[in-house]
């Protein structure tokens, strides 16, 4: 099975599963009144956003390259986790409001044990889609998918934690509710800065990090008749990496004697992980 198909299937697992849970948290939040139910309703609303653009960003970033596109699409996973950073954060903010709106008027809501069993399957189905995301993000090193199984793996600490409010409820303990939704609300919110952060160095081009470049810098020197190293830049292309290496030969060499050096170290470079394309210039010394 092909990345992009693993991808799918665990994108179309994760909206399935969070649609689940968001539609029977939801209920019964509303039926209870608890804030810290509702918060993590809202959490899987995001959620199924978060699986929805893991779908249609994987879709997109597996199209090969075209005249319009060099490099491929594969930027598109981390245009659409930038999205979901921004979103996540609006609903964090919202969440956090009607969590300290519930503190201040200090409002109780309605104990059920219809919110255990709703927490106890929050966090079964929360640990299965976990463990599986988790397998297929490490599997095909797919940025949206990884945050999604770290996500998934949050979410029952999360639920977790309303369990644990719930509980302090029947024994009528209710300002754990409102505070318990404060902080799933700054969970969210961390969870979006660190999406956005981590999508922002991608598309403003970072470079490659500095232990691939000491592997490209050892390959450089193992290739005979190269007298230095003028520069190693490097251009993110989604995941992946374009390499761009300037050296100095002899200027004395053939045209042919050079294009065969270039074509050398392109192809020992081409090995190593995460690299898209080499381009090699030759000067002469």
């Amino acid at each position: 099975m092909n990345r992009y198909k693993k991808v799918k299937i665990a994108s179309i697992f994760g909206i399935i599963g969070n649609l689940f849970l968001f539609l029977i948290k939801i209920f019964i939040a509303i039926l209870s009144k608890s804030q810290a139910l509702l918060a993590d309703s809202v959490n899987s609303a995001t959620d199924i956003l978060s699986s929805i653009m893991t779908y249609v960003g994987g879709k997109i970033s597996q199209n090969e390259s075209d005249e319009n596109h060099n490099y491929g699409y594969g930027k598109a996973e981390y245009v659409f986790s930038l999205l979901i950073s921004i979103v996540m954060a609006y609903l964090a903010i919202t969440v956090a409001i009607n969590g300290a709106k519930t503190l201040i008027l200090k409002e109780k809501f309605v104990f059920s044990y219809i919110l255990i069993l709703v927490c106890l399957i929050t966090i079964i189905t929360k640990f299965i889609l976990y463990r599986y995301t988790s397998k297929i993000g490490k599997s095909t090193e797919n940025i949206l998918v990884l945050a999604s199984s770290q996500d998934h793996k949050n979410d029952v600490w999360i639920t977790s934690s309303v369990l644990v409010g719930v509980l302090a409820a029947k024994c009528n303990i209710y300002f754990l509710d409102g505070l318990i939704a404060i902080i799933i609300a700054c969970k969210i919110l961390i969870e979006a800065v660190k999406f956005f952060i981590t999508s922002y160095t991608v598309l403003i081009d970072k470079s490659i990090n500095e232990m691939e470049l000491r592997k490209i810098d050892q390959i450089i020197h193992e290739i005979p008749g190269i007298d230095h190293i003028d520069k190693i830049t490097s251009k993110a292309a989604g995941k992946s990496f374009v390499i761009i290496i300037k050296v100095s030969v002899d200027g004395n060499m053939t045209v042919n004697e050079s294009h065969e050096i270039a074509g050398k170290l392109k192809a020992r470079v081409m090995e190593l992980k995460d690299v898209y394309d080499v381009v090699v210039h030759i000067n002469p010394v």
